[in-house]
This record gives structure tokens, C-alpha cells and sequence, in this order.
């Protein structure tokens, strides 16, 4: 909480699953265009990124289905929930995104979504998508050196 504090981010929703799914070799942070309950459903926190990408079409780039919940105050002027928003990059961060994602494998996944200095943002990973056996020896690597780290706690304990 004190780092949030510290950087002035606030996150929203962090997407689990795409670090599981994908080797993220790239990230970059992009602005969303977005209404005004929107703002206020992902303020309370109510969004998810599970299933959701970033696409770059005719020079601009859109988060394609992204959830964010109905705001209950804004009544019949409430946003669509799964709508495409426009995502704000640079000029030359879109060129560059554009030459990556042509490229066999690569993707733009949304990592999380988060407020930084009172605006929405979201961090967007260049990634590639894992094979099962890649995901199993990711899995044994984290067991591993959770192991080693219990060792090393109880030998400074004994001493």
C-alpha cells in the first residue's frame, strides 16, 4: 500500500492469467479513452481484463473486450460493458507495435489497469503465448525456489 502511495498508482485489476499464458518480452503504458460512469465503475474497482486484447487497427490501438461493470448511479446513461475503448499511444509506439505484432506469435495482452495520477491506464504487454510444457516448467521453477527459500529461512533461524 505505501508503494501505491509513494508512485500514485492505484490498481484496478491486475490480469493474472496473462503472465501465466504468455511470455511478456515488452511492456508499454497506454491511456484509455473512456465515458463518465466508466471512470467511476473502475474507481469502486469493478473491471477485468481476463479475457481481453489489444488491437491495432488503421493506425490507432483499441482494448477489445475488456469488462467494465454497469455504474449503478448513471441510471440510462450507463456504457456498454465489453465495448472496444481506444487506447492512447504515441504515434511512433503504435508504428513500432504495429512491425511487432505482424511478427509470427506475438500479441498485445492488457497486464492491469490502474490509475496513475488521477487518470486510468493500462500497462499493455508484447507477448507470446507459452506451450503446456513451458507453463509445467515455470510451475517447477516457482516450487523450487520457494523450496530453497524455506531452507534458507530455517538454517538462519537455527543459527
Amino acid at each position: 500500500m505505501a508503494k501505491e502511495k509513494a508512485t500514485g498508482e492505484q490498481n484496478v485489476c491486475i490480469n493474472r492469467q496473462a503472465r501465466h499464458n504468455y511470455f511478456i518480452e515488452e511492456t508499454y503504458e497506454a491511456g484509455l479513452m473512456l465515458l463518465g460512469s466508466e471512470v467511476k465503475s473502475l474507481r469502486d474497482g469493478k473491471a477485468n481484463l481476463t479475457d481481453s486484447y489489444a488491437r491495432i487497427q488503421k493506425g490507432e490501438a483499441f482494448l477489445v473486450n475488456a469488462h467494465v461493470s454497469h455504474y449503478p448511479g448513471a441510471n440510462q446513461f450507463n456504457h456498454e460493458p465489453t465495448r472496444t475503448r481506444k487506447l492512447l499511444l504515441h504515434a511512433r509506439e503504435i508504428e513500432r507495435l504495429t512491425g511487432k505484432t505482424k511478427e509470427r506469435g506475438l500479441t498485445l495482452v492488457p497486464l492491469r489497469l490502474y490509475f496513475k495520477n488521477g487518470k486510468a491506464k493500462v500497462e499493455l504487454g508484447l507477448a507470446r503465448g507459452k506451450k503446456l510444457y513451458d507453463k509445467r516448467e515455470t510451475l517447477r521453477r516457482k516450487v523450487v525456489e520457494r523450496e530453497v527459500e524455506r531452507s534458507l529461512r530455517q538454517k538462519s533461524k537455527s543459527r
